[in-house]
């Protein structure tokens, strides 16, 4: 069951000759519905001329439209921090750039409704309120004014969208309940009104008397009628349906799914059919499994049970989970929600064909037209991923799955991170280092954190090892701390490799992070331009940069020899 809350909203103008409050909604489907949610705000502008409405509509607009292109792995209150900070830079500008817009500024209140949370950002002196159907019928105030303590100035703002260089957000969150009632509101409402008229309204809802759209309507005619003097706006919005929820209910719905012993072909789960085990490790199982409701193939992936009981494991697994099911793109497994589940697992779709590592080991040959053309689908599928703040930590072939159809697809997302790592504490051990060691970048054997260039070095060794069967720094193995010179050019194993082709490996492989591709899709313009634009060649890392350790025992051994010669010469006169 997805989140569905109805709204309403009103804005009148009252005895005032222009209206300068605003207010505006977005109600998105899915999948945004699942990753940033439903956002509502209402803004109050604030100016002796036309730059009050033109504050409070910017600051709406702007909110509404710049919160859903931040990255769905962002915290809610990150994400909202960033844009209105972003927003009060513009107003600023615009009043000082343009004199009729002198002191522009608005107020802001916006709240989200993601999952079974919500999320407040507030700024000034509009206002947001709950009513919750708990048997008390006690109307709660989320937000605090931000005006002069003093009674005979409670109508001045200390904080306001504009009104400074820097901007000083407070925010909210707490837990969202089936049928609770939240109202934004402009001050020419809440100031006009008493608590009891406005619980008043909001029990209408609640009870199904009022709807939203009326009950809004209602309060703004209400607060006219004893007496506003200023513009009237109200924002109703009820809670009719609850999901399942995001990572924090996922976590406490992990502690008691039990892991489903180790399941053989014939068995059923929850109504699905095991056909075959297709990869055990020490963490995880995968299953082919199919469903006879819908008739299709899909993926069943769960803990090992020897690992079920692991605090970590089942976070490090639900957090998968939750980064699986954010990623929707042709490059990925797409996650199915299943009609019921009562067991610790979670299901994508299947898709014919086998990951290069496998089509390697059966002596599939990889030619340069193929490595071109599979090479631009992984960047691709990459730049997704980072579109989205995830680094995947451990591309290699084994979990880059070629379809029948043709298509790339990155598997296994267990170690994957994104900005939920440092929101959740029992997550922090994914900041170790992680992945396969022939594929991490030399900056990660020195301790160095994982990053885009890290994933795309990753990238251009799996192509090379497409074309070589070979890795550029040679082989590493677990626990080892190699050293790292320069890479073996990949003509030296295929001669048929176009210079053009072996100058974009190289510098996707290069041992100095700088001296890489900064971005997967700076990565992506040179394999298609090929031979029309190439890449010029590397510059030869000069020893004592590359390996200043050898120069230095160079130095040292040639001072002995001379030394020893010098003495040679003393005793023979």
């Amino acid at each position: 069951m997805p989140l569905i809350v109805t709204t309403g909203h009103h804005s009148i103008a009252g005895v005032r000759p222009r209206n300068e409050d605003f207010v505006g909604m977005v109600t998105p489907n899915e999948p945004e519905l699942s990753s940033k949610g439903l956002i509502a705000a209402i803004a109050d502008g604030v100016s002796g001329n036309e730059g009050g409405r033109e504050a409070s509509e910017y600051a709406v607009r702007g909110l509404l439209s710049d919160y859903y292109a931040t990255p769905d792995t962002w915290e809610i209150t990150t994400s909202l921090e960033k844009v209105l900070v972003a927003i009060n830079s513009w107003v600023q500008q615009q009043g000082t750039v343009r004199k009729e817009l002198a002191g522009m500024a608005s107020t802001l209140t916006a709240l989200v409704l993601r999952g079974r949370m919500y999320y407040t950002a507030h700024v000034g002196d509009t206002r947001c309120y709950l009513l919750r159907d708990d048997g008390t019928g006690k109307l709660q105030k989320l937000t605090q004014d931000h005006v002069w303590d003093r009674p005979e100035m409670q109508h001045v703002l200390t904080r306001a969208i504009g009104m400074d260089t820097r901007l000083a957000v407070d925010h909210g969150m707490g837990e969202v309940r089936l049928n609770d009632v939240f109202l934004l509101a402009s001050d020419g409402v809440w100031s006009a009104l008493t608590e009891y008229d406005v619980t008043d309204f909001l029990k209408q809802v609640s009870q199904g008397k009022l709807s939203p759209e009326q009950a809004s309507g209602a309060l703004c005619v209400a607060a006219l009628a004893a007496g506003s003097q200023d513009n009237a706006s109200a924002i109703i919005l009820q809670v009719t349906a609850l999901p399942e929820g995001d990572l924090r209910d996922a976590l406490s719905e992990l502690r008691s799914l039990p892991a489903p012993a180790k399941l053989k072909p014939g068995q059923v789960i929850d109504g699905y059919i095991v056909e075959q085990l297709l990869h055990t490790s020490l963490t995880t199982l995968l299953y082919l499994v199919n469903d006879p409701v819908h008739h299709r193939k899909l993926v069943l992936k769960t803990l090992h049970p020897e690992r079920a009981n692991d605090a970590h494991e089942r976070s490090a697994f639900a957090h998968e989970a939750w980064l699986a099911k954010r990623v929707v793109a042709r490059f990925f497994p797409q996650v199915i929600t299943p009609d019921q589940r009562n067991f610790l697992y979670y299901l994508s779709t299947w898709h014919e064909g086998d990951s290069l590592q496998n089509r390697l080991d059966a002596g599939q040959h990889f030619t340069v037209p193929d490595v071109i053309n599979y090479g631009t689908k992984l960047v691709r599928a990459v730049g997704a991923l980072h579109r989205r703040s995830i680094l995947h930590r451990d591309i290699k072939p084994a979990n880059v799955h070629l379809g029948e159809d043709g298509e790339i697809r990155i598997l296994d997302l267990g170690v994957a991170q994104s900005g939920l790592d440092a929101e959740d504490k029992s997550l922090s051990a994914s900041f170790t280092m992680a992945g396969t060691p022939s594929f991490l970048a030399p900056e990660q054997f020195q301790g160095e954190a994982a990053s885009r260039r890290t994933d795309l070095y990753a990238s251009g060794v799996t192509l090379y090892y497409l074309l070589t069967r070979h890795y550029p720094y040679g082989e590493v193995e677990p626990f080892q701390r190699p050293k790292f010179g320069s890479p073996i050019a990949p003509s030296r194993y295929r001669p048929d490799l176009p210079i053009w082709l072996e100058n974009v490996l190289l510098k996707a492989i290069a041992r100095d992070p700088q001296e890489r591709f900064e971005t997967a899709e700076e990565f992506l313009l040179a394999l298609e331009r090929g031979a029309a634009r190439p890449l010029p060649a590397p510059t030869p890392t000069p020893l004592v940069k590359g390996d200043p350790a050898t120069i230095w025992r160079a130095i040292a051994m040639s001072a002995i020899v001379l030394n020893l010669l010098l003495i040679y010469i003393l005793i023979v006169r």
